[in-house]
């Protein structure tokens, strides 16, 4: 996310820091992998995804070109199985992302943008605040160009064990995106884990969300703002966001009352692992002593509204998130990542009132 050297969050909790990924990824066999592997030899594995491809209907030129040369990358191995789990507290996250500079950047991205994201907004019925601040925090708004080469990683991923059914599905995805005329073989480059362009998608969200917004027949995420907004935004929305609402907010709450709950056990967003505490109308947390920061009443709105706790329910930190909040966990499923989303798109809009 930010870019190659700062955090990148993923599914359940937290997945990964990427640092200077793009140096490191330099094409050389995988040790030991072919040994112990269950699909023999790479060079034959590879033959097996090439047949697979023009069965599916990929077009046999797609196949040579995208195809040609491929070897397994070590580094990518390395990388995968690098990723331990760890524990970041919210403040720590946010002093990290939402940083004086990455507020000022995004609002001059604002102005500068403005005809564009209205024109986006409009169409999608998605604020703008929140478009920008998940450019901002996945690309630095498109300051960070990932080039490691896309198909090498996901054909080495998508070969080794742990995960391969997964990376294969990218694998035949990335093909389905060239064989469409979307995007050419030399532009093919991402994150070592297949993560593209400036929305960081992966090659199956590319093709479910990805827009051409100007209508050119490409749907450019890596050089074109238009068709990055879009599709940040067609990804919001067919997650179900709602223009009427916002995120969330901090909240201050009763002492213990996080724990009289138990644990959370309502999932964030549909097939994410990540859960929150329940849900209740605003009057009933109002009535249970919730208030907003400074001790205000809570809005007179007729919204549900579940709590979070991004570090657990000892920790200080206390959100009342509604619907949208579920749209950003698709996205990313981890508190600290959707919190952070609706922090600095806020904080953003703060920073245009000035």
């Amino acid at each position: 996310m930010l870019s190659l050297f700062q955090l990148r969050l993923g599914r359940s909790m937290h997945r990964h820091i990427v640092i200077f990924v793009a140096a490191l990824l330099i094409s050389s066999p995988v040790l030991g992998q072919e040994k112990d592997n269950p699909k023999g030899s790479f060079d034959t594995w590879l033959q097996g995804i090439r047949d697979e491809a023009l069965k599916r209907g990929i077009r046999p030129e797609v196949v040579a070109e995208t195809l040609a040369d491929i070897k397994p990358n070590r580094r990518v191995i390395k990388r995968d199985r690098s990723q331990s789990e760890f524990k970041l507290t919210l403040s720590t996250y946010l002093d990290r992302v939402v940083t004086p500079r990455n507020i000022k950047v995004g609002a001059a991205k604002a102005r500068k943008h403005r005809e564009l994201l209205d024109a986006v907004a409009v169409r999608y019925r998605v604020q703008p605040r929140f478009i920008l601040a998940i450019w901002g925090i996945e690309t630095r708004f498109g300051a960070v160009k990932a080039d490691v080469p896309l198909i090498s990683s996901l054909a080495t991923l998508a070969y080794d064990a742990r995960r391969s059914k997964f990376f294969k599905r990218q694998l035949f995805s990335t093909l389905e995106m060239v064989d469409r005329g979307y995007i050419d073989v030399k532009s093919l480059f991402g994150s070592w884990a297949g993560a593209m362009g400036q929305p960081q998608f992966m090659p199956s969200s590319y093709l479910a969300f990805a827009q051409d917004f100007d209508g050119d027949g490409r749907r450019d995420i890596w050089n074109n703002e238009g068709d990055v907004f879009a599709s940040i935004a067609n990804y919001l929305a067919k997650h179900r966001w709602n223009d009427d609402q916002t995120w969330g907010r901090k909240v201050e709450i009763p002492a213990g009352l996080a724990k009289s709950f138990g644990k959370p056990t309502r999932r964030a967003a549909p097939g994410c692992r990540a859960r929150t505490y329940p849900q209740k109308s605003l009057t009933d947390w109002q009535d249970l002593g919730v208030r907003r920061m400074g001790g205000r009443n809570l809005p007179n709105r007729n919204l549900k509204a579940a709590l979070v706790m991004p570090d657990g329910d000892t920790g200080k930190d206390a959100y009342l998130v509604y619907k949208n909040y579920s749209a950003i966990m698709a996205y990313n499923c981890a508190h600290l990542y959707a919190v952070t989303v609706g922090t600095l798109a806020d904080l953003i809009q703060g920073e245009l009132r000035k």
